[in-house]
């Protein structure tokens, strides 16, 4: 049956900058004709050099690809100094809305003063090129300004989810060996003030901190917080005083600009090392091309800047492009599930780019609540949606396309990761017919394709592992530390080590040859847009002292598009009644407190123990199969201990 197909709206195609399929795949064909020219000339005309590359693509230590190496930028100057030079200095750059609704504007003159003052702040700390600083801070300026005066001053950041415990923040410290830590008092999300420096002060008391030399507190919600004067120090004291002009710190090309710590297969999180030439050269490309930006947008992407949406489409993407952007404190049920459409109709929003779980959530509230359904706002601004984290479900995407877009609007289901630090597979408003469900094709200049464990390339219609063929100059340079972990995640021998391994699986249609997700190939979920791995949560599951054993699968959340569930073995007998249900709200509590809430478990089975084959390998599938609710119709002859299936189904 043929699927259904939207096009993009006429208007939209004429004006936009990349009009029609046929120019789509014109690009195609000038980047597989001359890959590195096609690549080169974006990076020459998008961004501005201190010293111009010569050299494009260095293939010689693969898969540790080198892009423009010889080519001296900064991303901070390219972010605001030259388009202040170019006369915008009176534009808006970031439209601030805080979890009560106080708007704060900045200008991109006023941005550039903040984060020159910034940056000279942390020069007059001792802070220069290639050291770490980590920031622990909430959705705000202040976070941009934070990331982008690293930038201006050659420092390398680590931006860690201000949703993240002590031992996370603990661990990325240690692994990075940051010299400064800048966070807050606290933040405020729902009307809640939440902890953020105690935070800071537990992972301190922890031990392994001992690199940082300095903790810089921006006073954000005016709690008291616990204070060591040898080592703390408010934000508003470091800047007083310091100059509004800082010259940039002009860097190489493959620079490190960030580490983005993402979850793994095994326990220890992955230290993803992203490049300054490549990675800027990408997401100013997506912005023009993905997001059609134009320079009367307001562009408004609602993610955190603790995950690689917010660097690349908040802190790094629009200001690239000198866009207007929408930065958000908060959460899109606060003060009701209106929040995000009073928010598009006040600030005129016209690109509007969120994620499946935020899209489920409310549909959800405007079914239970009529009011604060988006057709009782004026929506009209927008010209096109975009949607990240995670595939969007089709209910989800014609929800999305008819009660936001009002039928008009194309939708950008983006299919892209922390590790290719922009979009990979993605509709172009102006060219892609878009199917609801598919991220339809790639960007141009991205070689994508679905193969089998062998590495051969599938027939259209056949499932398989989703790989990319050439390297692309946003593409991770390596895990922070472990080359060898990064050559063994993301270019396996099994594929002779040629082809990057996303990790996902992936379908393309017979006869459109359209990408469809069809979720991850390994342990890795993906819970509201966010990546955890099952290790992870097993590790802090187990460290409890009550519990011996623990497996985390996933399945399947109408909001939150994966769920955790753990079948947890304690050292004690089996609980029943309301003795199991006070050892679930701990143990729940318990994995809040190691990793974070996001990772917290919906469900908690226990039993006497796991299903486990006779040479004692956990059998996931079937744990799989239990927390979906099936019946479990296979043979379980393999496994040692059979009936223990029965008291796993909760």
């Amino acid at each position: 049956m043929a699927q259904k197909m939207y096009y993009p709206p006429e208007e939209l195609v004429k004006n936009a900058a990349v009009s029609g399929m046929e120019h789509y795949k014109r690009l195609v064909a000038e980047a597989e004709k001359d890959y590195e020219g096609y690549w080169a000339n974006h990076a020459r005309t998008l961004l501005d050099w201190k010293k111009p590359f010569t050299q494009v693509l260095d293939e010689s230590n693969a898969p540790f690809f080198r892009w423009f190496a010889d080519g001296v930028l900064n991303a901070s100057y390219n972010c605001l100094d030259r388009h202040v030079a170019a006369g915008l200095g009176d534009k808006v750059a970031i439209i601030f809305e805080a979890d009560d609704g106080k708007v704060t504007k900045v200008t991109y003159r006023e941005l550039l003063a903040r984060v020159s003052q910034f940056a000279n702040a942390l020069k007059s700390l001792g802070v220069k090129k290639g050291d770490r600083v980590l920031i622990y801070l909430p959705m705000g300026i202040e976070g941009v300004v934070a990331m982008q005066a690293c930038a201006r001053i050659g420092a390398t950041h680590s931006v860690v989810f201000g949703g993240f415990s002590a031992l996370a923040l603990r661990d990325r410290i240690q692994d990075t060996g940051a010299t400064v830590v800048v966070t807050s008092d606290g933040q405020f999300r729902g009307g809640k003030a939440l902890p953020l420096k105690a935070i800071v002060e537990e992972a301190f008391v922890m031990g392994g901190c001992e690199s940082v030399r300095h903790v810089i507190v921006n006073k954000r919600t005016g709690m008291d917080i616990e204070w060591h004067p040898e080592r703390d120090l408010w934000w508003s004291d470091v800047i007083a005083g310091q100059s509004e002009v800082c010259e940039p710190e002009w860097v190489e090309a493959e620079h490190p600009l960030f580490l983005l710590y993402t979850s793994g297969s095994t326990g220890k999180p992955k230290g993803v090392q992203h490049s300054t030439g490549g990675y800027l050269t990408q997401v100013a490309l997506t912005m023009k091309w993905t997001f059609d930006i134009k320079p009367t947008d307001v562009f408004w992407c609602t993610a955190d800047i603790g995950w690689i949406t917010g660097h690349s489409y908040v802190a790094y993407g629009p200001l690239a492009v000198g866009a207007t952007q929408v930065v958000f404190e908060g959460v899109p049920t606060y003060p009701d599930a209106s929040r995000f459409w009073r928010m598009i109709e006040a600030h005129k929003v016209s690109i509007f780019y969120t994620a499946p779980t935020a899209i489920r959530a409310l549909i959800k509230a405007s079914d239970a609540t009529p009011e604060v359904h988006p057709r009782n706002f004026d929506l009209s601004s927008l010209r096109i949606l975009g949607s990240v984290g995670e595939p969007i479900n089709p209910a989800a995407w014609e929800w999305y396309y008819n009660e936001v877009g009002h039928g008009r609007c194309p939708i950008v289901d983006t299919w892209w990761q922390t590790e290719t630090g922009a979009h990979m597979i993605t509709p172009l408003p102006g060219a892609t017919p878009l199917v609801p469900g598919s991220c339809t094709l790639p960007f141009p200049g991205i070689m994508a394709a679905v193969v089998d464990e062998t590495g051969t390339e599938l027939p259209w219609g056949h499932g398989g592992f989703l790989v990319i063929k050439k390297p692309w100059p946003s593409m991770i340079r390596t895990i922070w530390g472990d080359p060898e972990r990064f050559k063994k995640s993301y270019f396996p021998e099994d594929f002779k080590g040629k082809l990057y391994l996303a990790g996902d699986g992936a379908i393309r249609d017979p006869e459109t040859g359209y990408f469809t997700i069809t979720g991850r190939i390994d342990d890795v979920l993906n819970v509201s847009g966010h990546r955890l791995g099952t290790m992870e949560i097993e590790s802090a599951l187990v460290a409890h002292e009550l519990v011996a054993e623990a497996a985390v699968v996933g399945r399947p959340d109408d909001i939150t598009g994966e769920a955790i569930v753990a079948f947890v073995v304690l050292k004690r007998p089996r609980p029943q009644g309301e003795e199991a249900k006070r050892l679930v709200k701990e143990l729940q509590d318990w994995v809040a407190k190691e990793i974070g809430p996001i990772a917290k478990p919906k469900e908690i089975r226990f039993g006497e123990n796991l299903p486990k084959t006779r040479s004692g390998k956990i059998m996931r599938r079937l744990l799989r199969q239990l927390a979906k609710g099936e019946e479990i119709t296979q043979d379980t002859s393999t496994l040692e201990n059979p009936a223990i299936l029965e008291q796993l189904k909760g």
